[in-house]
C-alpha cells in the first residue's frame, strides 16, 4: 500500500506508484501487507527534510526514513522483532517508512539523462522503497544487490502486452458472477492454456465456510475437466484488495505449470505481477521431484 502525498505536480498516477511499490516488495518476497508514505515535493521542502533529519543543509533528489530495522536477508516471512511496533490497525498493514522525493531535482537528472521525467520519478521512488527494505549503496557489493532489486521491479512493472490486457479484462468480467454473500469479496479468474483457450472463474462460497472455492480452482477445475492441462498465465481481478492467490491456490496451480504468469489487478485500475514459481518456491510437487 502506497499512500502519495503531492506537495508539487508529477505526472505520475497514484495507481503507478502503488503498483511499483507492488513490484518492490513482490521483487523481495514480501508476505506481509506493508504501508509506506510518498511525498512529492520541490527542492526548498526536501532541503529542509535533509537538513532537520540527516543535518545536511542542501537539496538531493531522494530521501528514505525506514521504520523498521531492515536488513536485505529480512523478507518478513517470519516474525521480525520489530513488526509489532510498525501495524497500524486502521490501515491494516505494517508501516515501512517514508520516501520523499524532489520533482525539480528529478526532471533536472531525466534531462541530463535523457529520459523522461515519468521514468526518473518511478526510478527514484524504487530506489527509496529498497532504502525502507534495507538495501544501500555504500559498497560494490551493496550496490550491485540494489541495482539486481531496481532491476527485476522494473521488470514487474513494465508494460503488460495485448494478451495480458485481455486475460485481466477476462478477469475483471469474471468477478462479476462471483457468490460472496459471506464475505463480500468477490473474485475473478482467467487462465490461459496452452491451446490459447481462456477458462475463466470466480470464487463460489458456501454457508460451511471450509467448502468455499476460490476464482482460482474453479478456473482450474474447469479447464482440467476440459482436457486441458498445461497453462501459461493466470489473471485474478477483485474490488478492493491486491488478490494473490491463497496458499492452496498456488499448490493446485503448480501442479500443473508450476513457472505460469500470475497477473492481478484491483482498485481503480492497480495492478502486479509476478510468476508462480516467485509466489511458491520449494513447492511440494518440485520436492517429489527432488528426492527422486
Amino acid at each position: 500500500m502506497t499512500e502519495v502525498l503531492r506537495e508539487t505536480d508529477a505526472p505520475v498516477t497514484d495507481s503507478e506508484f502503488e503498483a511499483l511499490s507492488s513490484a518492490c516488495f513482490l521483487a523481495q518476497g514480501l508476505s506481509i501487507p506493508p504501508l509506506i508514505t510518498l511525498t512529492l515535493t520541490d527542492d526548498d521542502r526536501i532541503r529542509e527534510y535533509n537538513r532537520e533529519w540527516r543535518g545536511i543543509d542542501q537539496p538531493t533528489d531522494v530521501l528514505s526514513f525506514p521504520l523498521l530495522p531492515l536488513s536485505p536477508e529480512d523478507t518478513l516471512h517470519d516474525a521480525h522483532p520489530a513488526l509489532p511496533q510498525a501495524w497500524d490497525s486502521a490501515k491494516g498493514a505494517y508501516l515501512l517508512g517514508d520516501v520523499i522525493i524532489s520533482i525539480p531535482r528529478a526532471a533536472h537528472q531525466a534531462e541530463t539523462y535523457g529520459h523522461s521525467l515519468r521514468e526518473e520519478i518511478l526510478y527514484l521512488a524504487s530506489h527509496g522503497v529498497l532504502h525502507l527494505l534495507g538495501y544501500d549503496h555504500h559498497h560494490k557489493e551493496d550496490k550491485r544487490r540494489m541495482r539486481e532489486k531496481e532491476k527485476r521491479a522494473a521488470e514487474l512493472m513494465s508494460p503488460l502486452d495485448m494478451e495480458d490486457e485481455f486475460l485481466l479484462r477476462s478477469a475483471r468480467q469474471a468477478l462479476n458472477t462471483a457468490y460472496a454473500p459471506y464475505s463480500k469479496f468477490r473474485v475473478g479468474a482467467a487462465l490461459l492454456g496452452e491451446s490459447g483457450r481462456v477458462y475463466t472463474g470466480c470464487n463460489i462460497e458456501n454457508v460451511s465456510y471450509g467448502l468455499t472455492n476460490c476464482a482460482e480452482r474453479t478456473a482450474l477445475f474447469k479447464a482440467v475437466s476440459e482436457g486441458e492441462k498445461r497453462f501459461t498465465a493466470i489473471a485474478i481481478a477483485a474490488e478492493t484488495t491486491a488478490p494473490w492467490p491463497c496458499g492452496a491456490c498456488r499448490q493446485v496451480l503448480s501442479e500443473f505449470s508450476p513457472k505460469m504468469k500470475v497477473l492481478i489487478t484491483w482498485g481503480d485500475g492497480q495492478r502486479a505481477r509476478s510468476t508462480l514459481d516467485q509466489l511458491l518456491p520449494n513447492s511440494f510437487l518440485e520436492f517429489q521431484e527432488d528426492s527422486k
